[in-house]
């Protein structure tokens, strides 16, 4: 094949790719995000502590964890097509992506969180500070230049799933190469998308590296005595406003 027949070809995969990994990252991002913090606060000693939910919560992530996407993909046909009204395509795809892309992110998400210093949870807490305060003052906060790393982790995984994708008609890069490069033996098709997958793996692994290095420098510099005076001073006034209503 020619450049000129290639192009419009790579042009149209490269987009519905990133359709599909944009869409299932916002998705699993959504979803993984609130499930990891509670795998975090129901776990024994967490300020949710419920052993029944932590385990049943667990065990569905690793059964979606441990999971091949192709069998995934097969499994869900079912519900893909009821939610999508079809299999094939970028459209369909998204779907097992999103859902297989929840619980590996969940778990990048618990990890993320069980590293936040104890002692500041603790310092909220001896303020009065609920649950929620706590969650989204200070796990979530903390955790931030690791969760921006789990996502950078999550997209590159995405992109390979997408890749995988195309062996069962999901469309992108993915089902290009199987099409042309390994079906009609256009090996140049092949590793055009290859380089093109390199290419964006980088591009995106670089992204996600500096910016979690730019919120942990950030982190670094500003110390947990601001923040807790921040948020002792943000209980009185609200105090104050209840007073008054």
């Amino acid at each position: 094949m020619t450049w000129s027949e290639m192009q419009p070809l790579l042009e149209q995969a490269s987009w519905e790719t990133l359709i599909m990994v944009g869409w299932s990252t916002v998705i699993a991002v959504a979803a993984g995000l609130p499930l990891g913090v509670l795998l975090v606060l129901t776990d024994k000693g967490g300020l949710l502590q419920n052993v029944v939910v932590n385990k049943v919560i667990g065990q569905v992530v690793n059964i979606g964890r441990s999971m091949p996407f192709i069998i995934l993909m097969v499994a869900l046909m079912s519900f893909t097509r009821w939610i999508t009204g079809t299999t094939i395509g970028s459209e369909a795809a998204i779907v097992p992506l999103a859902i297989g892309g929840i619980p590996f992110f969940a778990r990048l998400v618990e990890t993320a969180v069980r590293e936040v210093d104890g002692g500041l949870v603790e310092a909220v807490q001896s303020m009065g500070g609920n649950t929620w305060t706590i969650v989204r003052k200070v796990l979530v906060p903390e955790a931030l230049p690791s969760l921006i790393a789990g996502t950078t982790t999550t997209i590159i995984a995405l992109i390979g799933y997408s890749a995988m994708a195309g062996t069962v008609g999901g469309g992108g890069l993915g089902d290009l190469a199987v099409r042309y490069g390994y079906q009609r033996f256009e090996t140049g098709m092949m590793w055009i998308t290859v380089a093109i997958l390199a290419v964006v793996i980088s591009l995106i692994q670089f992204a996600g590296d500096y910016a979690a290095r730019t919120l942990h420098r950030r982190g670094s510099r500003s110390s947990a005595a601001p923040r807790l005076r921040l948020l002792k001073a943000e209980e009185p006034a609200a105090a104050d406003v209840s007073k008054v209503a």
